[in-house]
Protein backbone atom coordinates (compact mmCIF):
# COMPACT_ATOMS: atom_id res chain seq x y z
CA UNK A 1 0.00 0.00 0.00
CA UNK A 2 1.39 3.48 -0.86
CA UNK A 3 2.62 5.37 2.20
CA UNK A 4 0.05 8.19 1.84
CA UNK A 5 -2.78 5.69 1.62
CA UNK A 6 -1.44 3.87 4.65
CA UNK A 7 -1.44 7.16 6.57
CA UNK A 8 -4.99 8.08 5.69
CA UNK A 9 -6.28 4.60 6.56
CA UNK A 10 -4.75 4.85 10.02
CA UNK A 11 -6.01 8.39 10.51
CA UNK A 12 -9.52 7.47 9.45
CA UNK A 13 -9.58 4.44 11.69
CA UNK A 14 -8.38 6.22 14.79
CA UNK A 15 -10.87 8.98 14.45
CA UNK A 16 -13.89 6.92 13.60
CA UNK A 17 -13.27 4.61 16.46
CA UNK A 18 -13.94 7.23 18.70
CA UNK A 19 -17.10 5.73 19.46
CA UNK A 20 -15.25 5.27 22.35
CA UNK A 21 -12.59 7.60 23.11
CA UNK A 22 -14.50 10.66 23.94
CA UNK A 23 -16.44 10.35 27.10
CA UNK A 24 -19.23 12.51 28.33
CA UNK A 25 -19.32 15.06 31.12
CA UNK A 26 -19.16 14.85 34.89
CA UNK A 27 -22.56 14.44 36.49
CA UNK A 28 -24.17 12.79 33.47
CA UNK A 29 -26.76 10.31 34.85
CA UNK A 30 -25.99 7.82 32.06
CA UNK A 31 -23.62 5.23 33.63
CA UNK A 32 -21.96 4.57 30.28
CA UNK A 33 -21.28 8.28 29.82
CA UNK A 34 -19.49 8.40 33.17
CA UNK A 35 -17.42 5.39 32.13
CA UNK A 36 -16.35 7.13 28.94
CA UNK A 37 -15.48 10.25 30.89
CA UNK A 38 -13.28 8.21 33.23
CA UNK A 39 -11.65 6.44 30.31
CA UNK A 40 -10.77 9.64 28.50
CA UNK A 41 -9.61 11.12 31.76
CA UNK A 42 -7.16 8.16 32.02
CA UNK A 43 -9.00 6.54 34.95
CA UNK A 44 -9.09 3.12 33.34
CA UNK A 45 -9.91 1.01 36.41
CA UNK A 46 -12.92 3.20 37.14
CA UNK A 47 -14.04 3.01 33.51
CA UNK A 48 -13.84 -0.79 33.42
CA UNK A 49 -15.73 -1.04 36.71
CA UNK A 50 -18.52 1.17 35.35
CA UNK A 51 -18.79 -0.74 32.08
CA UNK A 52 -18.66 -4.16 33.74
CA UNK A 53 -21.34 -3.16 36.25
CA UNK A 54 -23.48 -1.99 33.36
CA UNK A 55 -22.94 -5.30 31.53
CA UNK A 56 -24.09 -7.30 34.52
CA UNK A 57 -27.13 -5.10 35.08
CA UNK A 58 -28.04 -5.11 31.37
CA UNK A 59 -27.12 -8.58 30.06
CA UNK A 60 -28.81 -8.09 26.68
CA UNK A 61 -27.35 -4.66 25.87
CA UNK A 62 -24.35 -4.72 23.46
CA UNK A 63 -23.29 -1.21 24.48
CA UNK A 64 -21.80 -2.48 27.75
CA UNK A 65 -19.18 -4.85 26.28
CA UNK A 66 -18.35 -2.61 23.31
CA UNK A 67 -17.69 0.23 25.74
CA UNK A 68 -15.46 -2.05 27.81
CA UNK A 69 -13.59 -2.93 24.59
CA UNK A 70 -13.06 0.78 24.00
CA UNK A 71 -11.45 1.13 27.41
CA UNK A 72 -9.02 -1.72 26.65
CA UNK A 73 -8.09 -0.14 23.33
CA UNK A 74 -7.68 3.33 24.79
CA UNK A 75 -5.47 1.89 27.53
CA UNK A 76 -3.20 0.54 24.78
CA UNK A 77 -3.25 3.91 23.05
CA UNK A 78 -2.12 5.57 26.25
CA UNK A 79 0.49 2.92 27.07
CA UNK A 80 1.94 3.10 23.57
CA UNK A 81 1.64 6.92 23.44
CA UNK A 82 -0.40 6.75 20.26
CA UNK A 83 -2.66 9.69 21.16
CA UNK A 84 -0.12 11.99 22.75
CA UNK A 85 1.63 14.86 20.99
CA UNK A 86 1.92 12.85 17.77
CA UNK A 87 -1.82 13.19 17.37
CA UNK A 88 -1.41 16.88 16.56
CA UNK A 89 2.06 16.71 15.07
CA UNK A 90 3.70 15.66 11.85
CA UNK A 91 2.25 12.53 10.23
CA UNK A 92 5.69 11.15 9.40
CA UNK A 93 6.30 10.26 13.04
CA UNK A 94 2.71 9.38 13.95
CA UNK A 95 2.31 7.04 10.99
CA UNK A 96 5.63 5.29 11.33
CA UNK A 97 5.64 1.77 9.92
CA UNK A 98 7.39 0.48 13.01
CA UNK A 99 5.18 -2.16 14.59
CA UNK A 100 4.06 -1.61 18.15
CA UNK A 101 4.41 -4.10 20.97
CA UNK A 102 0.82 -5.02 21.77
CA UNK A 103 -0.03 -6.43 25.18
CA UNK A 104 -1.37 -9.96 24.47
CA UNK A 105 -3.64 -9.98 27.53
CA UNK A 106 -5.17 -6.64 26.60
CA UNK A 107 -5.68 -7.88 23.05
CA UNK A 108 -7.41 -11.00 24.35
CA UNK A 109 -9.75 -9.00 26.59
CA UNK A 110 -10.38 -6.46 23.83
CA UNK A 111 -11.36 -9.13 21.32
CA UNK A 112 -13.49 -10.98 23.87
CA UNK A 113 -15.43 -7.80 24.62
CA UNK A 114 -15.98 -7.14 20.91
CA UNK A 115 -17.22 -10.71 20.42
CA UNK A 116 -19.63 -10.39 23.33
CA UNK A 117 -20.97 -7.14 21.94
CA UNK A 118 -21.53 -8.71 18.52
CA UNK A 119 -23.30 -11.67 20.12
CA UNK A 120 -25.64 -9.38 22.04
CA UNK A 121 -26.24 -7.11 19.04
CA UNK A 122 -27.04 -10.04 16.76
CA UNK A 123 -29.55 -11.39 19.27
CA UNK A 124 -31.17 -7.98 19.68
CA UNK A 125 -31.39 -7.42 15.91
CA UNK A 126 -33.01 -10.81 15.40
CA UNK A 127 -35.88 -9.62 17.56
CA UNK A 128 -35.90 -6.07 16.19
CA UNK A 129 -33.89 -5.24 13.03
CA UNK A 130 -34.17 -1.55 13.90
CA UNK A 131 -32.88 -1.79 17.49
CA UNK A 132 -31.04 1.48 17.96
CA UNK A 133 -28.54 0.37 20.60
CA UNK A 134 -27.59 -2.71 18.60
CA UNK A 135 -27.02 -0.67 15.44
CA UNK A 136 -24.91 1.88 17.31
CA UNK A 137 -22.91 -0.82 19.06
CA UNK A 138 -22.12 -2.39 15.70
CA UNK A 139 -20.82 0.90 14.31
CA UNK A 140 -18.61 1.30 17.36
CA UNK A 141 -17.42 -2.32 17.30
CA UNK A 142 -16.33 -2.20 13.66
CA UNK A 143 -14.59 1.15 14.13
CA UNK A 144 -12.70 -0.07 17.19
CA UNK A 145 -11.49 -3.17 15.39
CA UNK A 146 -10.43 -1.10 12.38
CA UNK A 147 -8.43 1.11 14.70
CA UNK A 148 -6.61 -1.85 16.24
CA UNK A 149 -5.83 -3.23 12.79
CA UNK A 150 -4.47 0.05 11.46
CA UNK A 151 -2.56 1.40 14.43
CA UNK A 152 -1.26 -1.72 16.16
CA UNK A 153 -1.33 -4.64 13.74
CA UNK A 154 -0.67 -2.46 10.63
CA UNK A 155 -3.18 -4.38 8.52
CA UNK A 156 -4.11 -1.32 6.46
CA UNK A 157 -6.16 -2.89 3.70
CA UNK A 158 -8.50 -4.65 6.11
CA UNK A 159 -8.66 -1.51 8.21
CA UNK A 160 -9.74 0.52 5.17
CA UNK A 161 -12.52 -1.99 4.48
CA UNK A 162 -13.77 -1.72 8.06
CA UNK A 163 -13.49 2.09 8.10
CA UNK A 164 -15.83 2.27 5.11
CA UNK A 165 -18.15 -0.29 6.70
CA UNK A 166 -18.38 1.77 9.89
CA UNK A 167 -19.25 4.87 7.88
CA UNK A 168 -21.85 3.06 5.79
CA UNK A 169 -23.46 1.58 8.91
CA UNK A 170 -23.44 4.98 10.58
CA UNK A 171 -25.14 6.50 7.55
CA UNK A 172 -27.85 3.85 7.70
CA UNK A 173 -28.25 4.39 11.44
CA UNK A 174 -28.84 8.14 11.23
CA UNK A 175 -31.28 7.58 8.37
CA UNK A 176 -33.40 5.62 10.85
CA UNK A 177 -32.54 7.74 13.89
CA UNK A 178 -31.49 11.29 12.89
CA UNK A 179 -31.04 12.24 16.55
CA UNK A 180 -28.35 9.56 17.08
CA UNK A 181 -25.82 12.35 16.79
CA UNK A 182 -22.72 10.40 17.81
CA UNK A 183 -23.04 8.32 14.62
CA UNK A 184 -22.40 11.42 12.50
CA UNK A 185 -18.77 11.27 13.64
CA UNK A 186 -17.94 8.37 11.30
CA UNK A 187 -19.25 10.27 8.28
CA UNK A 188 -17.56 13.49 9.31
CA UNK A 189 -14.18 11.90 9.89
CA UNK A 190 -14.06 10.03 6.61
CA UNK A 191 -15.07 13.04 4.54
CA UNK A 192 -12.80 15.58 6.22
CA UNK A 193 -9.64 13.53 6.59
CA UNK A 194 -9.74 11.96 3.15
CA UNK A 195 -10.38 15.37 1.61
CA UNK A 196 -6.91 16.43 2.79
CA UNK A 197 -5.16 13.95 0.52
CA UNK A 198 -3.77 14.60 -2.96
CA UNK A 199 -6.21 14.51 -5.87
CA UNK A 200 -5.00 11.16 -7.30
CA UNK A 201 -5.43 9.49 -3.92
CA UNK A 202 -8.87 11.02 -3.45
CA UNK A 203 -9.88 9.69 -6.86
CA UNK A 204 -8.63 6.22 -5.93
CA UNK A 205 -10.50 6.33 -2.63
CA UNK A 206 -13.75 7.40 -4.27
CA UNK A 207 -13.38 4.47 -6.65
CA UNK A 208 -13.25 2.18 -3.61
CA UNK A 209 -16.44 3.72 -2.20
CA UNK A 210 -14.89 6.24 0.21
CA UNK A 211 -16.23 9.79 0.70
CA UNK A 212 -13.90 12.81 0.50
CA UNK A 213 -15.96 16.04 0.86
CA UNK A 214 -14.22 18.42 3.29
CA UNK A 215 -17.17 20.74 3.91
CA UNK A 216 -19.57 17.86 4.51
CA UNK A 217 -17.05 16.41 6.92
CA UNK A 218 -16.88 19.62 8.95
CA UNK A 219 -20.67 19.91 9.00
CA UNK A 220 -20.99 16.40 10.45
CA UNK A 221 -18.27 17.00 13.04
CA UNK A 222 -19.96 20.19 14.21
CA UNK A 223 -23.22 18.28 14.67
CA UNK A 224 -21.46 15.90 17.04
CA UNK A 225 -19.59 18.70 18.84
CA UNK A 226 -22.87 20.53 19.37
CA UNK A 227 -25.36 17.72 20.02
CA UNK A 228 -23.39 14.51 20.57
CA UNK A 229 -23.24 12.52 23.79
CA UNK A 230 -20.42 9.98 24.16
CA UNK A 231 -18.43 11.51 21.30
CA UNK A 232 -19.01 15.22 21.79
CA UNK A 233 -15.54 15.88 23.26
CA UNK A 234 -13.86 13.81 20.56
CA UNK A 235 -15.57 15.80 17.83
CA UNK A 236 -14.12 18.91 19.46
CA UNK A 237 -10.65 17.35 19.20
CA UNK A 238 -11.13 16.77 15.49
CA UNK A 239 -12.43 20.29 14.94
CA UNK A 240 -9.40 21.64 16.80
CA UNK A 241 -7.14 19.69 14.43
CA UNK A 242 -9.06 21.05 11.45
CA UNK A 243 -8.72 24.58 12.81
CA UNK A 244 -4.97 24.15 13.23
CA UNK A 245 -4.60 22.83 9.68
CA UNK A 246 -6.58 25.84 8.39
CA UNK A 247 -4.48 28.27 10.47
CA UNK A 248 -7.46 29.19 12.68
CA UNK A 249 -5.51 29.38 15.94
CA UNK A 250 -8.19 31.14 18.09
CA UNK A 251 -10.74 28.45 17.26
CA UNK A 252 -8.26 25.68 18.08
CA UNK A 253 -7.30 27.33 21.38
CA UNK A 254 -10.94 27.69 22.42
CA UNK A 255 -11.69 24.02 21.76
CA UNK A 256 -8.55 22.80 23.51
CA UNK A 257 -9.26 24.99 26.54
CA UNK A 258 -12.71 23.43 26.85
CA UNK A 259 -11.24 19.93 26.63
CA UNK A 260 -8.48 20.69 29.14
CA UNK A 261 -11.06 21.94 31.65
CA UNK A 262 -13.28 18.89 31.14
CA UNK A 263 -10.48 16.30 31.35
CA UNK A 264 -7.86 17.68 33.77
CA UNK A 265 -6.08 14.33 34.25
CA UNK A 266 -5.27 14.05 30.56
CA UNK A 267 -2.27 16.24 29.84
CA UNK A 268 -2.58 16.08 26.04
CA UNK A 269 -4.73 19.19 25.82
CA UNK A 270 -2.51 21.27 28.10
CA UNK A 271 0.52 20.20 26.10
CA UNK A 272 -1.07 21.31 22.86
CA UNK A 273 -2.19 24.61 24.36
CA UNK A 274 1.41 25.31 25.42
CA UNK A 275 2.55 24.77 21.85
CA UNK A 276 0.05 27.41 20.71
CA UNK A 277 0.95 30.00 23.34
Amino acid sequence: MPNNLSCLVKTSAIVICAAMLAGAHDGDPDPLAQGYHDMYNLKFADAHKTFEDYEHANPADPMGPVSDAAAYLFFEFERLKILHSEFFADNSSFFSKKKLAADPMVKHDFEAALAESKKRADAMLQKDPNARDALLANVIRIALHADYLALIEKDNWQALTEVKQARADADALVTKYPDCYDAYLAMGVENYLLSQKAAPIRLFLRMTGAETDKEQGLVKLRIVADKGHYLKPYAKILLAIAALRDNKKPEAVKLLQELAAQFPRNDLFQEELKKLS
